[in-house]
């Protein structure tokens, strides 16, 4: 628990949160691994996990036209989140993100 607390603290969109509601976040949140080129979670899917980046990097990538490749839309490093929009909004995922360091 202390592991988390530590790093909630240092998450830009947490840090108006006091010491107890960072240990109660702290007390439910699960790590998982991924490997470089690992869908983290894949664009049209069902949102329901929010992702919080405690190590590594990855990056966001979005199909604009069905006939060409995905883009890489945006970058996340340690501290950065990514997912919430699908649990807000109660819609699929707007694109995917991808493991881009262990």
């Amino acid at each position: 628990r202390e592991r988390y607390e530590e790093f909630l603290k240092k998450v830009t969109i947490l840090s108006s949160m006091d010491d107890y509601e960072r240990s109660q976040l702290a007390d439910v949140l699960k790590s998982e691994e991924f490997k470089p080129g690992e869908y983290i979670i894949k664009e049209g899917d069902e949102g329901s996990v929010f992702f919080l980046l405690e190590k590594g990097r990855a990056y966001a990538s979005k199909v604009f036209k069905a006939d060409e490749p995905p883009k890489r839309v945006k970058e996340y490093q340690v501290g950065d989140y990514f997912g919430e929009l699908a649990l807000l909004k109660n819609q699929p995922r707007a694109a995917s993100v991808l493991a881009d360091t262990d």
